[in-house]
């Protein structure tokens, strides 16, 4: 049987580079994402590419999206719950509220919608389990200068995915991490010019083909369920992360 994969954020970026890797390998693939037309353009000449046009933060859209999913496969084996935003570098007194908010409901809630509602479809599918993978970052685990909203964000994340890899375990659900860091796609195109370091200079910092990141979140997603990547760091060798700052 084909198995069957929910992308969420697939419409650029990782997100894109997983959905195109994951079809190529023969995975069903859910597109989820809020611009249908990016969608599109990652589905077309794929028959086995489903788009699910959704805002990950609106619990009923995910909530309809994923049980269209399921009503064209009958079985869900992995999610990647991808999507999120990142704001301008800034020091914690200047990022306005309203602009932290948006960044966790995205991040942090969205992630958190995805997972519980695929975790309702593999809990009670026949046979039980499935995958749960999650973007974090390697802010998950040293932060950037001026990130302190992306960086709660992911160090959240690390603990959602702490709590569904134990909650999964009397249903076969494994949940895994994977946190990346300087994946050359369009949002992190700025590390190539320069970017703010933690001594007040500005760097350009090394990226790494973001395909990179497709061929590990496809190793995770195709192990079988008694076996798991429980947190797995992909990154341009010799990026600001180790000891950074």
């Amino acid at each position: 049987m084909e198995k069957s994969i929910i992308i969420t954020g697939a419409g650029r970026g990782v997100g894109k580079a997983c959905a195109e890797l994951f079809l190529e390998e023969g995975w069903r693939v859910g597109l989820v994402g809020r611009t249908g037309a990016a969608l599109e353009d990652v589905a077309a000449g794929h028959e086995r590419a489903l788009v699910l046009e959704c805002d990950v933060t609106e619990d009923a859209a995910v909530a309809g999206a994923f049980q269209r999913a399921m009503g064209a496969w009958g079985h869900l084996d992995a999610i990647f719950n991808n999507a999120g935003v990142s704001l301008p570098s800034a020091t914690v007194d200047e990022i306005e509220v309203d602009a932290w908010r948006q960044l966790i409901d995205i991040n942090l809630t969205g992630s958190f919608i995805c997972a519980k509602h695929a975790f309702a479809i593999m809990r009670a599918q026949d046979p039980q389990g499935g995958r749960i993978i999650n973007n974090g970052s390697v802010s998950a685990y040293v932060p950037r200068w001026g990130s302190a909203a992306y960086t709660a964000s992911k160090h959240a994340i690390t603990g959602l995915t702490r709590s569904i890899s134990l909650d999964g375990r009397p249903f076969n659900i494994a949940c895994g991490q994977i946190d990346i860091g300087n994946a050359l796609t369009d949002m992190a195109q700025k590390m190539t010019t320069g970017m703010p370091q933690a001594d007040g200079s500005i760097k350009v910092e090394p990226v790494m083909d973001v395909r990179h990141v497709a061929s590990s979140v496809l190793h995770m997603a195709s192990l079988p369920l008694d076996a798991n990547v429980q947190f797995m760091t992909v990154m341009a060798s010799a990026m600001p992360y180790i000891g950074r700052g």
